[in-house]
């Protein structure tokens, strides 16, 4: 993705990468936009890979209790659910 573009699940927000880039990262906070909102749009509405690839296995166990009753797709609810319990156990080193 280039510069300036924004995320396909970003279509109904006046926001572009760069700037929830920053929300999901808790430097910035717009209105009621902030490093929840963010974990939760990009967990109900992009793709495993991208999930991964913008938070990462730690920040997404760590943030995961907290944004878990926000998530309404209840297969995307039972998947992180395993991940989130089976990382820990299994592969610790990507936690680091």
């Amino acid at each position: 993705m280039s510069v300036g573009q924004k995320p396909h699940y970003l279509w109904d927000y006046d926001i572009d990468d760069s700037q929830f880039r920053k929300i999901l990262a808790g430097e910035l906070r717009i209105g009621g936009l902030d490093r929840q909102w963010a974990a939760v749009r990009l967990i109900e509405y992009a793709p495993y890979a991208e999930i991964v690839a913008r938070l990462g296995f730690k920040n997404l166990v760590a943030l995961w209790p907290s944004v878990r009753s926000r998530a309404r797709s209840e297969s995307r609810r039972r998947g992180l659910d395993f991940l989130v319990s089976w990382l820990p156990k299994h592969r610790p080193e990507l936690l680091s």
